[in-house]
């Protein structure tokens, strides 16, 4: 998949293209949705499917303060939309100035001028322009003096069973960043899988931690402070580990694994610079992570965070976590 990252990227003469804008952070199944009806629909017409994203999010420069907290970071989220089938993205920089570019000249400029669109497929909710006051319909009609065809995909009602027991069912009807958002700040995890269609990842690179862990006799690898994905609530979560610089069919490169989040309340203040995220990996004896960059992808969560009276209830309390690890992962477990 090509990346452009600005108007100048993107090469002269290369033909029309089923087009498709927006923020697709976390590319969940509503966003896959729309990713999938535009390669579908260039491939029947022999065209490339393009779509056009934006970086920083339109929150940086609007509100509100702090801005939202990105599910995906800009580079997976180009993976996931390289994994969808596009055959190209623009990264479009979203500074103040391009946040006054009126609908009409929007629509002209990236998705006429430098696309070459010959359709243009959308969510039903689309908003984009100087105030969001560009809307299906007003791009529907830009599509008939600019010649280009628009599709309107509809939503995706939420599945059921992403509704977890904590949650209102009389809440948003929709798949949506927002829903996925609200899920992972719950610690809800498998809810957040429901929506994206896959399990949330994080990703970072092992740091040296406090030693806390191998002292219980649990050793963890810890992830630095610049982890990659909404980091959820604070709690203990199944999960995977993947060692992302690992050779393909390495045998350990994917190991089950009980994730910690949260600062340790039962050592207040010995958790260490990489305390925050934390994995105990099954089968990896002592295996050496430092340095070495891991992907979690979190499946269920266990338990939230709580402290224990002495380091004896907490290691109790850790075996019943890696119990309970294996059990969600559907892994064999032996004493």
């Amino acid at each position: 998949m090509r990346r452009w990252f600005d108007l100048d990227g993107v090469p002269g003469g290369s033909g029309t293209s089923v087009a498709t804008f927006g923020i697709f952070d976390g590319v969940h199944l509503g966003h896959q949705r729309v990713l999938n009806r535009v390669v579908e629909l260039a491939r029947q017409r022999g065209s490339q499917g393009v779509a056009i994203t934006f970086d920083p999010h339109p929150s940086v420069i609007h509100g509100p303060q702090p801005p939202v907290e990105l599910i995906v970071p800009l580079d997976g989220r180009l993976d996931l939309m390289e994994q969808a089938g596009l055959d190209a993205v623009l990264t479009v920089p979203y500074t103040p100035e391009f946040s006054q570019t009126d609908p009409e000249t929007f629509v002209r400029r990236y998705l006429v001028e430098a696309l070459g669109a010959s359709d243009v497929i959308v969510g039903k909710d689309v908003r984009f322009g100087r105030g969001n006051t560009g809307d299906l319909a007003m791009l529907s009609e830009l599509g008939e003096r600019f010649g280009f065809a628009t599709e309107g995909v509809p939503d995706l009602p939420i599945p059921a069973d992403a509704i977890g027991p904590d949650q209102d069912a009389s809440g948003p009807d929709r798949v949506s960043s927002t829903c996925v958002r609200k899920a992972l700040q719950a610690g809800d995890v498998a809810a957040a899988a429901v929506l994206l269609g896959r399990p949330h990842r994080l990703v970072g690179r092992v740091v040296h931690g406090a030693g806390r862990g191998r002292t219980l006799g649990f050793p963890t690898a810890n992830l630095g402070p610049n982890i990659s994905g909404l980091v959820p609530a604070d709690g203990v979560y199944a999960g995977w580990m993947t060692r992302l610089d690992s050779p393909a069919g390495e045998p350990d490169a994917v190991l089950g694994a009980a994730v910690s989040i949260g600062s340790n309340p039962t050592f207040a203040g010995l958790s260490g610079p990489g305390g925050r995220v934390e994995a105990h990996a099954f089968g990896t004896g002592d295996l050496d992570l430092y340095g070495h960059q891991i992907a979690l992808d979190l499946v269920v969560r266990l338990r939230s965070a709580r402290t224990f009276p002495d380091a004896a209830a907490l290691i109790r309390q850790i075996g019943a976590d890696i119990r309970g690890t294996h059990t969600a992962l559907g892994l064999r477990w032996s004493q």
